[in-house]
């Protein structure tokens, strides 16, 4: 028997955490929740680990201060020094003060971007592709959690385990492709 994908779909997001709670608890593994919103806590029933984006997101805004510091005290202090209203700019400590909006500005939009890149690399999101969504509905007011099935008596435990916590549809999908 091929592999079979098991789509539970839920009307409530509530009836979704209880489903994924359910499967969990008869150990299975979750493939995917698609949802209209960000479904809090769904991560940690999932089993998901937490991702590294935050020491992404650290490292872009240091790039951006860093290159922010980098230019500000090249062009006023080494290339072009200006006496303006009697404040010499020979040294960067007497400046800093008012660099900072700059150095701010900068470290917001160097790990602003940084984070947005990364995400969309790592979700392998690009500009034409569009994620494969099993079910349109769940851009609007449905939530689908889709489960692995290796044998029939996956099925029968998964399909058991969607209708006893409140899904509304659930569909078996076969698979023959390897990119599930």
């Amino acid at each position: 028997m091929s592999k079979v994908f098991v789509h539970a779909l839920y009307d409530d997001d509530d009836k979704l955490k209880d489903g994924a709670r359910k499967v969990r608890e008869l150990g299975y593994s979750i493939k995917e929740v698609f949802s209209p919103f960000p479904v809090h806590g769904i991560d940690k029933i999932m089993g998901l680990n937490r991702t590294r984006i935050s020491i992404c997101c650290f490292i872009y805004g240091v790039t951006g201060f860093s290159l922010a510091l980098w230019m500000i005290s090249y062009m006023l202090v080494y290339d072009w020094p200006i006496d303006i209203g009697g404040k010499p700019n020979f040294t960067i400590y007497h400046n800093l003060p008012s660099w900072i909006p700059v150095l701010f500005e900068s470290t917001v939009f160097c790990a602003a971007h940084g984070m947005a890149i990364t995400f969309l690399l790592r979700s392998w999101l690009f500009p034409g592709v569009s994620p494969k969504n099993p079910d349109p509905r769940t851009t609007d007011d449905h939530f689908l959690m889709v489960t692995t099935a290796y044998n029939d008596q996956d099925i029968t435990a998964l399909v058991g385990a969607a209708n006893a916590t409140g899904a509304v549809e659930i569909t078996k999908v076969e698979s023959h492709d390897s990119h599930h």
